[in-house]
């Protein structure tokens, strides 16, 4: 079942099942970016951990927290960085949190994977959020 936006609803788990399974569950063209996305930040950071809630797939470290997310929008993925006011450069969406950055993908804009890959890197050395 997809919810608005196009995102999946995913039950609460611990893993990279629940993640693949959302995957598996992005509609068209986000399926692709979600399958890149999680390979990307799977490759850049060793030992991370994955979990789905609030049916959004969670990344992060044992013990330190979720540093990023994603979640499928109507025209876009949008990507939160939990420290992404801390990131160099700043990813560049902004949020009513202060230290809580957005990269919003959409299926016709350029995505810089090596940017992104930096970005997850450099999230993933700092203090995580507790959810």
């Amino acid at each position: 079942m997809l919810l608005s936006g196009g995102n999946p609803q995913i039950p609460k788990g611990y893993g990279d099942l629940p993640v693949q399974t959302y995957i598996a569950a992005m509609p068209g063209w986000k399926r692709g970016l979600g399958e890149r996305l999680d390979a990307i930040i799977t490759d850049t950071v060793p030992g991370v951990t994955k979990a789905v809630k609030w049916n959004t797939p969670l990344y992060g470290l044992d013990g330190h927290g979720w540093f990023t997310a994603f979640h499928c929008m109507t025209k876009y993925i949008k990507v939160t960085f939990f420290r992404g006011s801390q990131l160099t450069p700043i990813p560049p969406e902004p949020s009513r949190q202060p230290d809580v950055r957005y990269l919003h993908i959409p299926e016709s804009g350029a995505f810089d994977e090596a940017q992104f890959a930096d970005w997850a890197l450099q999230a993933s050395r700092l203090p995580g959020e507790k959810l």
